[in-house]
This record gives structure tokens, sequence and C-alpha cells, in this order.
């Protein structure tokens, strides 16, 4: 189970999406343990479109 420290959390306005290490990001192609840093740098939240710069770490 991934640690709050390893989880991010969109920060725009209306979304709020949790990416979660844990389970990964189906629809951006992403596999399960797969951490937030490994992510590539033109990886978009799944919910709003956002890039990675509007995640901040849930720690």
């Amino acid at each position: 189970m991934a640690q709050p420290s390893e989880m991010y959390r969109c920060q725009t306005v209306n979304c709020g999406y949790i990416y979660n290490p844990d389970k990964g990001d189906r629809k951006g192609k992403i596999p399960p343990d797969t951490g937030f840093a490994a992510l590539p740098d033109n990886w978009k939240c799944p919910v709003c479109g956002s890039s990675k710069k509007m995640f901040k770490s849930m720690a």
C-alpha cells in the first residue's frame, strides 16, 4: 500500500485527482507500481489534462 509521501494530488481548481503508484494510470497506459518521478514528462492528469507540474505530494 502506497504511503502518502508517494501519492500526488492534482492542484487544479476543479480536479483533485490523486495519483496512486499502486494503481498506476490505465488511461495513460502507466502500469501499477510506477512512482510519480518515473512518469514521463509529457504525462497528463487523466481527469483534467494538467501537466505533472500541477501535482503536489500529499506528504
